[in-house]
């Protein structure tokens, strides 16, 4: 399993005790959870729970045996959706160009976790979360060519480069500064390179 894959099979009993009420309610309703980027014991897998407003995220551990079903963002990236919003018409614009990239690419986010689940996650304002698997480096010249076309989308779109130690924010990468933010499974770590081991 990796960060972004949408679980299903998490039960109420897996919940620590003072789990607040919306989220035993999301997870009696049958909604998948998503995997997070955190260490956990083995057997066990960190995931988030995403209630029904923006605010309402909650981070908890799933018994690797309770996985029922998973999805990965790159399954997600041809399904079609009968509703008619600008992240959904983003994708729709996207696909062929990243397609033509050559790397597995996938969809993340709220439109993600709508195409897994036909749960409304999106609204007019929502953006578009995109994943893009980078086993090698990307040059920063090429992450600024990607930049510029995923800014002529009809929505913002957020893209994560997903290295082999963590992911960066494709926006940062392709910017000024000389080091970027990293998230990782240990935390957060300030780099050079994204694609070097992080101690």
């Amino acid at each position: 399993m990796l960060p972004h894959d949408l679980l299903w099979g998490m039960m109420p009993e897996h919940l620590a005790v003072d789990a607040p009420s919306w989220v035993l309610d999301t997870l009696s309703a049958g909604h998948p959870v998503v995997v997070r980027r955190a260490m956990t014991a083995v057997g066990q897998v960190s995931v988030g729970v995403r209630g029904p407003l923006r605010e309402q995220r909650y981070g908890a551990v799933m018994p690797v045996s309770a996985i029922q079903r998973r999805t990965s963002p790159e399954q997600l990236r041809s399904v079609q959706s009968p509703r008619d919003l600008p992240a959904l018409q983003a994708l729709d614009q996207l696909r062929p160009l990243l397609e033509q990239l050559g790397l597995d690419w996938g969809v993340s986010g709220s439109a993600g976790f709508e195409l897994a689940s036909s749960v409304e996650a999106l609204h007019v304002r929502s953006d578009l979360d995109l994943i893009l698997r980078t086993p090698q480096p990307l040059e920063r010249n090429a992450a600024r060519e990607l930049l510029a076309l995923l800014d002529t989308a009809v929505c913002p779109v957020d893209l994560q480069l997903q290295a082999p130690q963590g992911a960066v924010a494709l926006r940062e990468w392709a910017g000024p500064s000389r080091r970027v933010l990293l998230k990782s499974a240990s935390g957060a770590h300030l780099v050079l390179d994204p694609w070097q081991a992080v101690a």
